[in-house]
């Protein structure tokens, strides 16, 4: 199954601030020709500004520095919001899919930290979340991963995310409340 995740546009990753990124993987790949092996390597990234904006890249390139130059590249033009309590946790559980692998994010309490696998963890520090609990079921090559980590964080919503979309009011602290019914004995 692949993901439906909502990118920001070029004009929100424009005002990012303070985009770092990490490496999670290099492979290296062969392609048998007459004269030997040719090999090509590829470039897993995770960029983000630790306050709620993260994205992945992954790139191709004969040469290792360029495909992590292109990978860090790719990673900064696909960019997420994704919503962060003051706690540093996430606003409910969500589980996210990517092929065969399945990755269920947990909000934890303060002093917990992030208990997570390698690429989940790299895709949570660089989001800002900084209390968390991570479950990763299925396949766990880190590429896809990665992918089922952000179509996760994709699918979060805030409380006033949540009204906004059930058209649910707040009821008015200042408007008249209902008599309780009282029972004499």
């Amino acid at each position: 199954m692949k993901a439906d995740i909502r990118y920001l546009d070029h004009v929100e990753a424009a005002d990012v601030q303070n985009v770092s990124e990490i490496l999670i993987r290099v492979n290296r790949c062969a392609a048998v020709a007459k004269g030997g092996r040719r090999f090509s390597f590829a470039a897993l990234s995770v960029a983000g500004n630790r306050e709620g904006v993260v994205g992945y890249g992954y790139s191709k390139a004969r040469q290792v520095p360029n495909a992590i130059e292109k990978a860090a590249k790719d990673a900064r033009k696909h960019l997420l919001r994704v919503p962060v309590t003051r706690e540093g946790t996430l606003p409910h559980v969500v589980d996210g899919r990517y092929c065969s692998s399945r990755v269920r994010l947990i909000p934890a309490g303060a002093g917990t930290g992030i208990i997570a696998g390698a690429s989940v963890r790299a895709v949570c520090e660089m989001a800002g979340v900084k209390n968390i609990l991570t479950k990763a079921y299925g396949s766990t090559n880190p590429i896809n991963l990665v992918k089922a980590t952000l179509h996760a964080l994709s699918q979060l919503r805030t409380a006033e995310q949540v009204k906004d979309l059930r058209g649910v009011r707040e009821l008015n602290a200042a408007a008249p409340q209902p008599a309780a019914v009282t029972t004499a004995s």
